[in-house]
């Protein structure tokens, strides 16, 4: 219900918007920034922290869901992580194990093509110390995430590597909530949001340096690099 009164006081802020005369147009400007600010408000959970170092941050859960399935709810009892393809040995995670490794924090804003962003502090494992007990071959150029809904996108093992990417667990300091791709989300930084694989299960060591995912294979563009106009 709560995703519906969101949307709904959207809605209403842009009919207002568009019906405005000039007279009418601050006040409207005004209420317009109400309106979005307390759905802003409104998607925080009560546990996320708001404010880190200096930095305002953004709710964990964007302003819709865009997946392609819906939200996903993977069973944790039977979860693993695979990390497979151009690999020494084809290596399986469970959900505690991958907590094991060393974390690591990194603040990173997510640029959705819908036109939105949010500004969120990550917390999660290095992909590279995944890859390393597997032992990715000199032939494994590129990595293709998988994930519970069929979602499949990937990115260049150099451009990972030299980012130092992680695969989050946490956002706003608690649990990584499902919308956001429980039990791991790949914190793709510097890439648009079609990137930031959710729920993932997999990770595919591969060669195929023009494979395209889920949303590449429609016509959206494979290196989906976020550009910054001055």
């Amino acid at each position: 219900m709560k995703g519906k009164k969101i949307i709904l006081s959207v809605m209403t802020a842009l009919l207002l918007l568009a019906s405005a005369g000039c007279g009418e147009q601050a006040e409207i400007n005004r209420e317009y920034g109400d309106i979005m600010a307390r759905a802003t408000e409104d998607r925080f959970s009560a546990m996320e922290i708001r404010e880190y170092k200096g930095v305002r941050l953004d709710p964990s859960i964007g302003p819709r869901d865009n997946s392609i399935t819906g939200i996903q709810s993977v069973n944790m009892e039977e979860y693993k992580l695979s990390v497979t393809g151009l690999v020494e040995t084809v290596t399986e995670y469970t959900y505690e194990e991958v907590l094991e490794y060393p974390s690591v924090e990194k603040l990173i804003t997510l640029y959705c093509v819908e036109g939105w962003d949010a500004t969120i502090l990550w917390e999660g494992v290095r992909i590279a110390d995944l890859l390393e007990k597997a032992g990715p071959l000199d032939d494994g150029k590129i990595l293709v995430f998988k994930c519970h809904d069929g979602y499949t996108t990937s990115m260049p093992l150099s451009e990972i590597l030299e980012k130092d990417m992680i695969l989050a667990y946490s956002s706003n300091g608690e649990a990584l909530p499902e919308p956001m791709g429980y039990p791991f989300i790949v914190v793709a930084e510097d890439k648009l949001g079609y990137k930031w694989a959710r729920w993932v299960v997999e990770i595919e060591v591969s060669d195929d340096v023009d494979y395209e995912g889920t949303w590449e294979r429609r016509g959206y563009d494979n290196e989906a690099d976020v550009s910054f106009e001055e």
